[in-house]
């Protein structure tokens, strides 16, 4: 009862509000400016950096590195149904942030890839001339309502976040996607856990595998490789909210994913 009141309070809110908070661009701009979240928390942040390069240098750089050598149609084949998976957070989001003409593109991209396209492995939407829109989560939608980043935060595994994205990410788990929903809240009889956490567990290496020489060369040429990935993260995540691929600063970051909210 809690869950579903908590989304229903959101869900009115974003819409009652999505208006008057998107229109406010300076607004959204200022509070998303790299410049202005404070690392707070920055002892913590780098300890628990350094432990996630670890896990980096123990796991996902070696397995990314093997994934790398499969046969290109079977990556793409792969990162195509973990996109098609990623429109079950970003439909909601489209229709919180009052995008209702995306929602209905992405909601027929997804029924299209689902089914001719095999469980997404084939992108057979964009045949039809579907455009594949960016991807959004809910801590876009709540910086689109006017809600601060705050402060800059790394989590175990899952890297680079704020604590709006952290807040954000945690209605995934509260009904907000229904993958989840599927697989791990509900007992369904045709998917259970082990395929929630597998799909997360690939979206993570094939981020590393598409990034393996960007995240080296970057590793090799920073005096700082911690700040270096937060100044290249929350410029993207301001560009998301933004939806502009403008290159802010003098990185380009046009490739950099979030793997933790999709």
């Amino acid at each position: 009862m809690l869950r579903k009141t908590i989304i229903t309070l959101f869900t009115t809110l974003a819409l009652t509000l999505n208006v008057n908070a998107a229109s406010d661009g300076e607004l959204i701009l200022k509070k998303n400016n790299p410049a202005e979240v404070k690392d707070c928390f920055e002892k913590i942040n780098r300890a628990t950096f350094a432990f996630n390069q670890a896990l980096d240098g123990l796991i996902f750089k070696p397995v990314a590195s093997a994934y790398k050598i499969m046969p290109s149609p079977m990556r793409s084949g792969v990162s195509n149904s973990l996109d098609n998976l990623s429109n079950l957070i970003t439909i909601p989001n489209n229709i919180l942030q009052g995008e209702f003409y995306k929602a209905g593109i992405n909601t027929v991209r997804f029924v299209i890839n689902s089914t001719i396209g095999i469980l997404g492995i084939i992108d057979v939407a964009q045949h039809f001339g579907l455009q594949d829109y960016e991807k959004e989560d809910y801590g876009q939608s709540l910086a689109k309502l006017g809600v601060g980043p705050g402060c800059y935060i790394v989590l175990p595994i899952l890297g680079p976040s704020t604590a709006r994205d952290t807040v954000g990410s945690a209605f995934n788990f509260l009904g907000g996607d229904a993958w989840y929903n599927v697989t791990v809240r509900n007992d369904t009889h045709h998917f259970s856990d082990i395929d929630y956490y597998s799909s997360k567990i690939t979206s993570g290496v094939d981020f590393r595998a598409k990034n393996y020489d960007s995240i080296e060369n970057l590793e090799q040429n920073s005096l700082d490789f911690y700040a270096s990935v937060k100044s290249l993260y929350l410029q993207d995540r301001q560009q998301k909210i933004l939806n502009t691929k403008k290159i802010i600063e003098t990185q380009n970051d046009s490739d950099w994913e979030e793997i933790d909210n999709n």
